[in-house]
């Protein structure tokens, strides 16, 4: 068996061909096809405003900006993801609060984000782990209740659904209906890529044009913004913004792999329902669960399993698998610890950490390579406790 890589883009000839018409063009950055690729997309999420920029990171630095976070504010985000999701809070000067998640799903877990807030805290930003989509109308609820601004991290989660408690109605990640800014990453391991990529869908159009202000310098030629029109080649700067501009050959291939988005989604709920029935009589085994009223679109398949350690060891030595983890509690990075983060902050994400495997999950997989993963799995968890 070749090696089968945990995560993987999927890149077809149209997407090449895409690529390829964008660098035979007059654009290679700052034209039409980024707009033509943020109307899509938020047009795809249902949301009025979007702006793409140069990685998921960057969107979530400029929501921050955008959301006035500052010195001495404070913002609760989840122990379990990625660094970014609180490194955008140091880059405003802010403090990252960590809430602890809740058992069987890894996502953020409310009642410790209301246990988190201080006089302090500015925001919250919750994180859509492996797809599914984190506790919106709780969270809601809390920020109204404490006058919070909400951004959803779902760098993990375009495509994914909730279902509102008290209706039929589902509401796609992305439309910003709980929330004032929702970031999204196409990155290579995402639902889709543009290669290195993000954006923020808003609703609200102050925060749009805030969040134009940030992505380019700060600068802007419009009239609007001016005391008086000097010349038709002036442009002043009105905030500290920065270079976060995503290019038009990357957007070509944005708008190409979108087309495809449920499709890519589509047969990574396959492969997931195929793990979830493999692994279902395990003992030994646990995997993330999909809550009911929550529609995942499976960025991530995780399993949880004793002796952590020896299992990924010999996944990696023995077999072609790739595998990885997912998260290391952001605050156990020695930069946090220096900071004066202590272990203990969230015992649940610590938990999940010392048990989580993410197995590969892409919409390339055939059913012979899922076949193989599930079989070495089976035969390494006999090999790590028999």
């Amino acid at each position: 068996m070749k090696y089968i890589p945990y995560a993987t883009q999927w890149i077809e000839e149209d997407d090449i061909l895409a690529v390829a018409d964008a660098l035979r063009s007059s654009n290679l950055t700052q034209g039409p096809l980024v707009e033509e690729f943020e109307k899509s997309v938020a047009q795809y999420c249902g949301a009025k405003y979007a702006v793409a920029v140069s990685s998921g990171t960057a969107a979530l630095h400029i929501t921050c900006l955008a959301a006035g976070v500052s010195a001495g504010d404070e913002v609760v985000t989840s122990a379990n993801t990625f660094a970014a999701s609180a490194n955008c809070v140091l880059y405003c000067g802010g403090k990252p609060v960590f809430a602890d998640i809740e058992p069987g799903t890894a996502l953020i877990n409310p009642v410790d984000i209301k246990n988190k807030l201080t006089k302090k805290t500015k925001a919250i930003i919750p994180v859509h782990f492996a797809g599914q989509p984190a506790d919106m109308e709780e969270i809601s609820k809390i920020a109204k209740e404490n006058n919070l601004i909400i951004i959803e991290d779902a760098a993990h989660a375009i495509g994914a659904r909730y279902r509102l408690k008290n209706g039929q109605d589902w509401i796609k990640i992305g439309a910003c209906f709980h929330s004032d800014m929702t970031i999204l990453s196409f990155h290579p391991v995402k639902q889709l890529t543009t290669g290195e990529g993000g954006m923020v869908l808003t609703n609200d159009h102050d925060l749009y044009e805030k969040l134009v202000f940030f992505r380019s310098h700060g600068i802007t030629r419009s009239i609007k913004y001016m005391k008086e029109a000097v010349g038709p080649w002036y442009y002043e700067m009105h905030e500290l913004g920065y270079n976060y501009r995503l290019t038009d050959i990357q957007c070509a291939l944005g708008s190409s792999q979108l087309k495809k988005l449920d499709k890519f989604i589509a047969r990574r709920k396959e492969i997931a329902k195929f793990y979830d029935e493999a692994f279902s009589d395990i003992e030994r085994i646990c995997f993330i669960k999909e809550k009911e009223g929550f529609d995942s679109s499976r960025h991530l398949y995780v399993v949880l399993v004793e002796n952590r350690k020896n299992v990924f060891n010999w996944l990696k030595a023995e077999t072609n698998i790739g595998v990885n983890v997912h998260y290391i509690p952001v605050y156990f990075h020695p930069y946090y610890r220096n900071l004066g983060y202590v272990s203990g902050l969230c015992p649940i994400a610590e938990e999940y950490y010392s048990r989580a495997i993410s197995i590969p999950m892409h919409p390339k997989l055939s059913n012979e390579e899922i076949e193989y993963v599930v079989e070495k799995i089976k035969q390494v968890i006999l090999n790590c406790y028999e």
